[in-house]
């Protein structure tokens, strides 16, 4: 169970000006979405003023964020369906609560993790979130480099004996080649004794040329920028495929693409012109979520 208190946390002197622009910028949007709580989170990030999602603004390359963001959320939750889970571990989760949704509804160990200063801030969070929440599951909220070996496996000693679906969102694209290699080492080593799978929402093709039209120049895009995100990606979804095979791991399966479920499609349609939706279908897929497990 998530430990509780009888009283209420203290939210109004809370400082959350240490989430970075671009982690608070994500939240934002995903406040815009039915993803669970990213709307409570979105509003006390943005205290004292108040947070008023704009659903009027139309803005087709916003939307498209939005519905990007939203889409690759819920594709893990699509792979994590199907899976007798028991216990999960989210590599770089940010503001995101995956974790502590999950635990409420369901009896399974959930380790979210990220770096120190954002599990120092997201703890403060989670203190207002889960305040007279009642779970079925375990949630522990971890400082982790996923890069450290050591620590890594650690983190991984926490569950008990049972397969580990390991997964993440968002994290790949600030890695270069090297840096995969070494992340799919140490997921490789857990799964190797331990069992289990790997979600990730992170298979990214190159596609600057392709969205130049289409993409907002803004902050969180600058920031995208300097973390070299483009450069990060595959050049195409066969290298992927081939790059995680030379690691040892093959596709389970791939998310299915369908935005039936997707609430932010609504507001993309009633912003886009036809033009602009064309555009959008001459790019292509540019991202898609695996399952995948080790080949031996």
């Amino acid at each position: 169970m998530i430990p509780m208190t009888n009283e209420q946390p203290s939210l109004q002197d809370r400082d959350y000006s240490s989430i970075s622009p671009s982690a608070r910028s994500l939240l934002l949007l995903k406040g815009l979405t039915d993803i669970p709580f990213a709307r409570e989170a979105a509003e006390l990030i943005s205290r004292p003023h108040a947070y008023q999602p704009d659903f009027n603004i139309k803005d087709f390359a916003f939307w498209a964020r939005v519905l990007h963001f939203e889409s690759r959320y819920k594709s893990i939750n699509q792979l994590l369906s199907d899976l007798p889970v028991k216990n999960v571990l989210e590599l770089s989760s940010g503001f995101s609560f995956r974790g502590l949704n999950t635990v409420i509804n369901n009896d399974i160990y959930y380790v979210d993790t990220d770096l120190p200063d954002v599990i120092d801030t997201k703890l403060n969070l989670l203190a207002a979130l889960q305040h007279n929440i009642t779970s079925k599951g375990k949630l522990e909220t971890l400082p982790l480099n996923a890069l450290n070996e050591a620590d890594f496996t650690a983190v991984a000693n926490h569950f008990p004996e049972d397969e580990i679906v390991i997964v993440n969102e968002g994290l790949l694209v600030y890695l270069d080649m090297n840096e995969k290699k070494k992340l799919c080492h140490n997921i490789r080593s857990v799964l190797k004794k331990r069992g289990g799978y790997w979600i990730t929402a992170d298979i990214y093709v190159k596609s600057e040329r392709k969205l130049s039209n289409l993409t907002p120049n803004d902050q969180l895009q600058q920031f995208f920028k300097e973390h070299r995100i483009e450069e990060n990606k595959f050049e195409s979804f066969e290298e992927a495929e081939a790059f995680f095979k030379n690691e040892g791991f093959i596709i389970d399966k791939e998310a299915e693409r369908g935005h039936q479920a997707l609430g932010s499609l609504k507001y993309l349609s009633e912003s886009a012109t036809e033009e602009q939706f064309t555009n959008l279908r001459k790019a292509g897929r540019i991202r898609t979520s695996w399952r995948l497990r080790l080949a031996q």
